[in-house]
């Protein structure tokens, strides 16, 4: 069985490679300078593919600090819907939810 502590160090571990993903994404986005038109167009392709990433990675680092913050009130593992608790085997999917499966969206 998963304890408290192994998901936080896990959910910690997870937060800081999706931040050093986002500085090599902003790195990346800033390093496209090509002048050529047929390059700029393929460099604007991969900047939408990058920002779509880092999007994405923006929305689980929120996810990722708030179920960091519910370990430290003592609410984590408990849905914040219906007050029910989070079957292990969800949290082991997602670590980082605040739902049981029937209040998820």
């Amino acid at each position: 069985m998963t304890t408290i502590a192994d998901r936080k160090s896990g959910l910690e571990a997870r937060l800081a490679d999706l931040k050093a993903r986002l500085v090599k994404i902003d790195q990346e986005l800033d390093s496209h300078q090509s002048k050529d038109w047929e390059d700029l167009a393929t460099e604007r392709e991969t900047d939408e593919v990058l920002e779509g990433m880092g999007t994405s990675g923006l929305h689980e680092i929120r996810q990722i600090e708030a179920a960091l913050q519910r370990i430290d009130q003592g609410e984590y593992g408990w849905c914040m819907t219906c007050g029910a608790e989070i079957a292990p085997e969800r949290l082991d999917t997602l670590p980082h939810t605040p739902f049981c499966r029937n209040c998820a969206p």
